[in-house]
């Protein structure tokens, strides 16, 4: 039965998916009327669809009457491979390396256009953070971003560069000038942020190879690069380097 919808012989699983697809990175929260508009339905659709899926809590409803991804979905997103397996072969290392520096760790993976944060562990300095696990972060203006972007095919390098967004005064909009850090990102083997994504903060992070293949980044996010620099790259280097390792191991076996 395919009524109801703006979309001609959409099912009731596809309603209900275009309602959940209609949150993103920049739609957190939803009014019922925007959920109805973003996912092509009539609003008596949208509410029956959304009580449901409320109910299941793949929805949740703030008090001020919005809508947002319910703990379900977090519970659901957990069981993909990609987190499973990277997060879990990568969990001591990201433990140790937060141990070494106590400084906040990130391990993320390329998506789309953009960069998901996979793992994070808050560190003790007081450096604003915009991450979260599960979110997702313009490339350009992140450490783990700019190491994933210099690696990446080049319809992701060109989807980025068309739509270089300036975050702060600080980010690199500029397509030359990120050409060249990215050329220096693959010559190094790490990159760095500051301040690109928020004031106060600063990153450095390297690639996570299963092989030769780079499946991931691993980053630190700290309030100057400074100082520490040499011995920041270093703890990276070692701890992606054992990470490669146990993701490739666990391939094999």
């Amino acid at each position: 039965m395919a009524g109801n919808s703006s979309t001609p012989g959409a099912t009731v699983t596809s309603r209900a998916l275009a309602l959940l697809g209609s949150f993103d990175e920049h739609h957190r929260r939803l009014t019922l009327t925007e959920l109805a508009r973003r996912a092509g339905l009539t609003m008596p659709t949208a509410h029956r669809l959304v009580g449901e899926l409320v109910a299941w809590d793949a929805l949740t409803r703030a008090p001020s009457g919005e809508y947002m991804i319910g703990r379900r979905i977090w519970d659901l997103g957990l069981l993909a491979q990609v987190q499973t397996g990277l997060r879990r072969l990568a969990s001591p290392y990201l433990h140790d390396l937060y141990g070494a520096t106590l400084a906040t760790v990130h391990l993320a993976v390329p998506d789309g256009s953009e960069v998901l944060y996979l793992e994070r562990l808050a560190g003790h300095a007081s450096v604003p953070i915009v991450s979260t696990v599960g979110s997702r972060l313009p490339m350009h203006a992140t450490g783990v971003g700019k190491v994933l972007l210099a690696h990446a095919p080049a319809e992701v390098q060109h989807a980025v560069f068309a739509d270089l967004a300036r975050i702060t005064p600080y980010s690199i909009t500029q397509p030359g000038l990120l050409r060249r850090r990215l050329a220096r990102v693959l010559r190094d083997d790490y990159a760095t942020t500051v301040e690109e994504m928020s004031l106060g903060a600063c990153s450095v992070a390297v690639p996570v190879r299963r092989d030769a293949e780079v499946v991931a980044a691993l980053g630190i996010v700290v309030p100057t690069l400074k100082r520490d620099r040499p011995s920041l790259v270093s703890a990276l280097q070692v701890a992606a380097l054992g990470i490669g390792r146990a993701v490739t191991d666990d391939r094999a076996g």
